[in-house]
């Protein structure tokens, strides 16, 4: 990490970063007079022509090549060029998470398994969503108050300060943003403490976290979901997003998982996890080109 006063920091404080912020809400703001299919398709196009070019597919054909080893270089292009579009099109989505249509006869949005939304909002318990990085994962906390549920979401801070209100419009004005690290686990313990509700995607990697296996492989997995429900005795529900054909979204809602407790909590936290990799590594499977295959996720 460069020094508080070098001229690497003082570059980055008062040239990249407003440079960068400039660029980014003049984006926003271009992507909002769109349509949200039309910004979906424009970023999916953006998506498709430019991500494959750049370094980071290197990235993305390692980690392919190590769980699908049996898979043609063919193969991983048609997945990787999947990858791009979808994440072009999340990208371009951002700015129209406030306005996305969840009902009437053509909704951006479908929301699946209300019923499960119901059952965690209605049982007087705190509780904790969680997901991946699959399709247009931003959508969640807007799907998850229109489903009468507010909901708090644990997130990464941005490097640059100066666009982290962008930051705070994946979530509707029922919930908060949690950043990850320290200060944000004790806020995620106040709120759960309060009878609040989490949502989180733990599919990338921790270095100081536990290994646990995904896709047969050993990966440093964040601990913190399932120390929080056994901590406050909490239900952990699955949600899963996928893109569908014509633009649209779907968000579905799982039932809560069913948690035994051993008496050994290190035990406990290990078989949590391993069962919450399980149903990622299940959906990636069903739809490997919806995935951020870009994360360093296994060691090299």
């Amino acid at each position: 990490m460069p020094a508080p006063n070098s001229p690497k920091t003082a570059f980055r404080r008062f040239i990249s970063h407003p440079v960068q912020a400039v660029l980014a809400y003049l984006l926003f703001g271009g992507l909002r007079l769109l349509s949200f299919r039309t910004a979906s398709a424009l970023g999916g196009w953006f998506g498709r022509s430019i991500g494959p070019r750049l370094k980071a597919t290197a990235r993305a054909r390692r980690n392919l090549a190590r769980i699908f080893p049996e898979m043609t270089a063919a193969e991983q292009d048609v997945i990787i060029g999947g990858m791009w579009d979808n994440l072009g099109r999340t990208a371009f989505e951002y700015p129209h998470l406030d306005r996305l249509r969840t009902g009437g006869p053509d909704p951006d949005v479908e929301i699946a398994g209300q019923e499960n939304i119901d059952l965690l909002k209605n049982d007087g318990k705190p509780g904790i969503f969680f997901t991946g990085h699959l399709a247009n994962w931003e959508i969640f906390g807007y799907a998850a108050s229109a489903g009468g549920l507010p909901v708090n979401i644990v997130y990464r801070a941005p490097n640059n300060p100066l666009v982290h209100s962008l930051f705070q419009h994946r979530q509707p004005d029922d919930g908060d943003t949690i950043p990850k690290g320290s200060q944000g686990a004790r806020k995620a313990l106040t709120l759960l403490s309060q009878g609040e509700h989490l949502g989180m995607a733990v599919d990338q990697k921790m270095n100081d976290g536990i290994a646990v296996p995904f896709f047969g492989i050993e990966a440093m997995t964040a601990p913190a979901l399932a120390q929080f429900a056994l901590k406050y005795d909490c239900p952990v529900a699955p949600f899963r997003v996928e893109r569908l054909d014509g633009g649209s979204l779907r968000i579905t809602f799982f039932e809560p998982l069913e948690i035994e407790k051993s008496g050994d909590r290190h035990d406990d936290i290990a078989a949590i996890m391993t069962r919450v990799n399980g149903i990622l590594e299940g959906w990636i499977r069903e739809k490997p080109e919806q995935w951020l295959w870009l994360h360093n996720r296994w060691p090299d």
